[in-house]
């Protein structure tokens, strides 16, 4: 590995650059939060060499979400349902704003 290429994941939102206790460091919880929520399938955290599970910033956010909703009461199997739901209406969103796009050139073309 080069000097660039350890640069270029810097800015790498999927590199598994944190250690679980770091990661629960980071969110403010336990590593035994993390576990639920990687058995609730909400995330899957990659593995070192050695087994270690490692988590990117991307991961990262999505627990800090599902930490937000435990926080306020929802347990930690329904807030996974929920940012999956949450992820899932997101993108039906972006691919109807697509639709919508192409049937408006449509339109201004056909015009």
């Amino acid at each position: 590995m080069t000097a660039d290429d350890s640069f270029s994941r810097i800015d790498d939102d999927d590199y598994p650059a944190y250690t679980m206790g770091r990661a629960a460091e980071l969110l403010g919880t336990t590593q035994g939060f993390l576990r639920a929520i990687g058995e609730a399938r909400l995330i899957t955290p990659l593995r070192s060499e050695g087994g270690h599970r490692r988590y990117s910033r991307y991961q990262l956010r999505i627990a800090a979400r599902a930490r937000e909703l435990v926080d306020h009461g929802t347990s930690v199997e329904a807030a996974c349902r929920i940012i999956v739901l949450e992820d899932q209406l997101e993108e039906a969103q972006r691919i109807n704003a697509e639709y919508r796009k192409a049937a408006d050139a449509q339109r201004a073309a056909d015009a």
